[in-house]
């Protein structure tokens, strides 16, 4: 089972992003995206350090709520 975690670009270098997620700092690779797809502020599904896709901030909102639900069932 594969994982994306919502995150929040932060910063654009490139084709590498600083995204954050409940204050954690990854630096992610933008290459699976069109170029200028994503601007700071922006929020993407990141699966092993890649931006798979653009998502709207309710959606990101809406995984962390589900991922916490899940965490919480966890024995």
């Amino acid at each position: 089972m594969c994982l994306g975690i919502p995150m929040q670009v932060v910063a654009i270098d490139g084709f590498n992003a600083v995204c954050e997620a409940q204050g954690v700092r990854r630096v992610v690779s933008l290459f699976m995206l069109g170029a200028g797809e994503v601007a700071p502020g922006d929020h993407v599904m990141v699966h092993v350090g890649y931006a798979l896709r653009k998502m709207t901030e309710g959606d990101a909102r809406s995984a962390w709520e589900l991922l916490a639900v899940l965490g919480e069932a966890a024995p």
